[in-house]
């Protein structure tokens, strides 16, 4: 488990980095164009579009390390039940996720796909979008992998001692 977890933080690792590649980009186009507007009277033509294109790509490929940090919204329950009740429930509530993203990701590839066929591109600069709808795709993929390895640890952790330190077999006898 401790090399799948290497694997997994790497790749999210690296889709950070690549997503700080896009937020850096995005300064520097819109900064060159303003200079250029200013300065030259000739603007970059598309700057709104791949500004648009390059902040929903970074914010795709930031997903899944955001998640294996705990740093995506969460919603916490806290009502007076054990916390064996509270693990079920945040493994359901997992689950769930997990569910939804999956459905979203193969949604994002039935429009990536469809994209690429008809030929959509950029209004402006003409751009094609089924390369970043891919990426998205992908990313949002990568979320679907983080859900399912911290699910895949919660389960783990649920099935050990609780609250007071002794397990489900220690509390039968």
């Amino acid at each position: 488990m401790k090399t799948v977890s290497g694997v997994i933080k790497k790749v999210f690792e690296f889709t950070n980095v690549l997503a700080g590649v896009c937020f850096f980009s995005v300064m520097a186009l819109v900064l060159l164009n303003i200079i250029m507007r200013n300065v030259f009277k000739a603007p970059i033509m598309g700057t709104v579009e791949i500004v648009g294109l390059l902040v929903a790509t970074g914010l795709g490929l930031a997903m899944a390390n955001c998640e294996m940090l705990g740093g995506n919204i969460g919603m916490d329950i806290s009502l007076p039940w054990s916390r064996k009740v509270d693990k079920i429930i945040e493994i359901v509530s997992y689950i769930i996720s997990l569910g939804f993203w999956a459905i979203v990701v193969w949604q994002i590839f039935v429009y990536a796909s469809a994209s690429f066929v008809n030929g959509r591109v950029t209004s402006t600069a003409s751009i094609p979008v089924y390369p970043f709808i891919f990426i998205l795709g992908f990313n949002v993929f990568c979320l679907c992998v983080a859900l399912a390895y911290k699910l895949v640890c919660m389960i783990k952790d649920a099935s050990g001692p609780d609250e007071t330190g002794r397990g489900e077999k220690e509390e039968s006898k």
